[in-house]
């Protein structure tokens, strides 16, 4: 069998030693299609981003470009666009069949924290070849909120496959008939390379703009902080459209409700580049079950973290921003998204991260 390995394969391969950890499993750390990955107990401030490249480790480079070193056995604040490696908890021993792919949690991606899993002899960010035995690690940059980090804390996932498991377009509007992968009528041009996402700009409330010069969020805590303090609400004023300003952070939603089936999993991933100078999206898993009606989500609108660049760049409602590549699971997971594992994001709308409190949406 041939397919994204769910949560009872991860949980397997910590048995057989695949995956090897300073210590063990968190209770929840095990998600239907993926693992969260744990900072380990050291981070080191570096002058610039970088990739070992095929013939190195990580480690080796890291010794030229490093600022200071940073102890996380105690919490401690990563400031705002500085660049920061930390050494995982988990590392692989990947057998020849099995590669992995990582990316930010949603909750994250949802505070602006750039964040990218790196390995030895790594050619590329959030890759993990077949085969591979080594270290993980995490490259870390806050671009708008600083944050309290300490040993433990999750800010990445990862996502193991066995083969190419990609869902080609024509079997994908197949599953689209039976399941109804995105709420609407979609065109004839809406399953191209995945299924289109387009943006929701027709709310009374369409979304938020970060503030600048906040305080920090703590990464651990759940409904610890006032929306009010970091966050600027953005309304509809009637047209339908607005203006992306040049380096800032927005969080906006998805005109679609999206449905990912029990026995899929889906990863969003970018339109075209070369549609606009913006970003969309930095965390991109999403995991069987979401937004499926058996777990209470009837579909689940996608929450789009965008930020621009260079220039000012007009978007409008219903312009497609995003895309969503199904892969098949090698097995349903025993678990679905949602299905009281603690999940924050079934049934969302327009959402804040779960470190903000619960209240009304701000200028509702």
């Amino acid at each position: 069998m041939t397919g994204i390995l769910p949560a009872k394969a991860i949980k397997a391969m910590f048995a057989q030693g695949v995956i090897r950890a300073d210590n063990a499993p968190d209770e929840d750390q095990i998600q239907p299609a993926s693992l969260d990955l744990r900072l380990g107990a050291k981070a080191w401030r570096v002058r610039a981003s970088f990739l070992p490249g095929p013939n190195s480790k990580l480690e080796d480079k890291l010794e030229k470009i490093i600022l200071h070193e940073i102890d996380l056995s105690k919490s401690a604040v990563l400031e705002t666009n500085c660049v920061y490696i930390v050494r995982l908890q988990e590392s692989l021993a990947l057998p020849a069949e099995l590669s992995a792919t990582a990316n930010p949690k949603s909750s994250t991606g949802r505070i602006d924290v750039f964040t990218r899993v790196i390995t030895d002899q790594g050619r590329a960010f959030d890759r993990v070849e077949a085969g591979y035995t080594g270290p993980l690690y995490a490259e870390i940059s806050p671009k708008t909120f600083p944050v309290l980090v300490r040993e433990g804390s999750r800010l990445s996932q990862i996502r193991f496959r066995d083969g190419e498991v990609i869902i080609n377009d024509k079997d994908l509007k197949a599953i689209h008939e039976e399941h109804t992968l995105v709420s609407g009528g979609m065109d004839e041009d809406a399953i191209n390379n995945g299924v289109q996402v387009s943006i929701d700009l027709k709310g009374s409330l369409i979304g938020y703009r970060a503030k600048r010069h906040t305080g920090m969020i703590d990464v651990d805590r759940k409904d610890a902080h006032d929306p009010a303090d970091f966050w600027e609400p953005l309304h509809n004023r009637g047209d339908a459209t607005l203006i992306l300003d040049p380096n800032e952070f927005y969080i906006l939603v998805s005109q679609e409700a999206i449905h990912v089936p029990p026995q899929y999993a889906a990863e969003m991933v970018p339109f075209d580049p070369l549609v606009g100078e913006f970003r969309v999206h930095y965390a991109g898993f999403f995991d069987p079950g979401f937004g499926h009606s058996s777990v209470g989500g009837a579909g689940s609108r996608a929450v789009l973290e965008v930020r621009s660049h260079n220039v000012p760049f007009i978007v409008e409602h219903g312009q497609t921003v995003g895309r969503l590549v199904y892969e098949h699971m090698e097995e349903v997971p025993d678990t679905l998204y949602g299905e009281g594992i603690g999940s924050n994001y079934q049934g969302q709308t327009l959402k804040l991260s779960k470190h903000f409190k619960s209240t009304e949406p701000m200028g509702a």
